[in-house]
C-alpha cells in the first residue's frame, strides 16, 4: 500500500514580501517523512481570500492531507479561518469550546477577553479542534485538511498534537554518498542507476566546500533491504 500524500499551504503577506523567513515547510517535511506521509507539494498564497480558497481546493483533491500555516490569530488580516469555511461550503461561528478555552487562559493571565481575541474562536461548522499547548488558541481540522498557526513554536506544537491522529506509511529512510565529482561526470550513471531501482528515489545535491567541488548522492525508500542493495552499487560504480 503507497504511503499517504501531504501538500503544504503557507499564507501571508509577510512570507511573500520577504518579512519573515518561513521555517515550517522543513519542519513539516522532517516530521512527515518519520510519520510516513510523503510531502508531495508546498505552496505560498498571499492574504487573499479567493487566492486562499483556490489553492486549497486544489490541494485538498489532490492529497491526502493538507496542512496549512499562517492566517488565525486576532488580528483583521487572519482570515485563513474564514477562507477554509468558504471553501467547505460551510458557516463559521464563535464555537462554545474554543471560547470556553480562550476566556479561562485569558482569565488566568488577567487579560480581557475582548473581540479580537474572541476571533480565534471562529471555528467553521464540523471541524475538530487541534490542541495549542503554547497559547491555548486552537487550530482545527475539517476534512483533510488541518489548519495550523504560523509562528514556528506553535506550528510546531499543532502539529505534535495532529500527526498521531493520522495513519501513516512505512517510515522514509536514506542513504548518501559523498561524490568528489560534479553533477556533470556523474549524471549518466547515477541515471542507470535510477532506472535499476525504480522503488526508490535518488537525488543528487552539488557542493562546493573551500574550492572543492562534489555531489551528495542521496538515495530514499522505505524498505531497507532496497536501500543497502541500492548503496552497494552505488560505491561499486564511483568508488
Amino acid at each position: 500500500m503507497p504511503n499517504p500524500t501531504a501538500a503544504m499551504l503557507v499564507i501571508g503577506d509577510e512570507i511573500l514580501s520577504g518579512r519573515t523567513r518561513e521555517s515550517n515547510m522543513h519542519h513539516l517535511a522532517q516530521r512527515l517523512i518519520e510519520h510516513g506521509i510523503i510531502l508531495a507539494e508546498a505552496r505560498v498564497v498571499p492574504d487573499e481570500q479567493s487566492r486562499i480558497v483556490a489553492a486549497l481546493n486544489d490541494l485538498r483533491a489532490a492529497y491526502d492531507h493538507v496542512f496549512t500555516s499562517g492566517g488565525i490569530g486576532p488580528t483583521h488580516d487572519d482570515i485563513t479561518s474564514d477562507a477554509i469555511a468558504v471553501a467547505f461550503g460551510v458557516a463559521i461561528t464563535h464555537r462554545a469550546d474554543a471560547m470556553a478555552l480562550l476566556a479561562a487562559h485569558y482569565d488566568r493571565l488577567g487579560l480581557p477577553f475582548n473581540e479580537a481575541r474572541q476571533r480565534m474562536a471562529r471555528i467553521p461548522d464540523g471541524a475538530t479542534l487541534i490542541e495549542n499547548s503554547i497559547t491555548i488558541a486552537p487550530g482545527f481540522t475539517l476534512g483533510n485538511v488541518h489548519v495550523m498557526a504560523g509562528v514556528p513554536n506553535i506550528f510546531e506544537a499543532m502539529l505534535a498534537w495532529v500527526l498521531p491522529t493520522l495513519i501513516g506509511g512505512d517510515p522514509l529512510l536514506s542513504q548518501s554518498l559523498r561524490v568528489n565529482r560534479g553533477e556533470g561526470e556523474i549524471a549518466s550513471e547515477f541515471a542507470a542507476l535510477a532506472a535499476e531501482f525504480p522503488d526508490l528515489s535518488m537525488g543528487s545535491y552539488p557542493f562546493n566546500i573551500k574550492g572543492v567541488y562534489g555531489t551528495n548522492l542521496v538515495v530514499r525508500g522505505t524498505e531497507p533491504a532496497r536501500l543497502d542493495a541500492a548503496m552497494k552499487r552505488l560505491a561499486q560504480i564511483f568508488a
